[in-house]
């Protein structure tokens, strides 16, 4: 089992969505309204300066459809350049 991490821009919600639905997950966690800083994608603290604002995605899957998940999201960030969407694979070792 893994769990994937999807941080990305607000303001592409839907298509983060659309990726998720393409790949069978129904199931996540959402945080909304977290703010940072990405290399590609600039800064977002939700204020005048720096405004805009991210979400945070956790999905627990099996490897393949993190794999599909990933390829989606490498996709989104061909099509939508600095939008700004990242994401991470991680190990799942024991879920009750």
């Amino acid at each position: 089992m893994k769990m994937a991490m999807i941080s990305y821009n607000e303001a592409i919600e839907s298509d983060v969505m659309e990726v998720l639905s393409s790949c069978a997950l129904k199931n996540y966690t959402k945080i909304a309204g977290t703010f940072g800083k990405g290399a590609s994608s600039g800064t977002h603290l939700g204020n005048d300066i720096w405004p805009g604002r991210n979400s945070l995605l956790y999905v627990a899957c099996d490897e393949n459809q993190a794999k599909q998940m990933l390829a989606g999201v490498r996709e989104l960030r061909k099509k939508l350049g600095k939008e700004g969407i990242k994401a991470f694979v991680l190990p799942v070792e024991e879920a009750t």
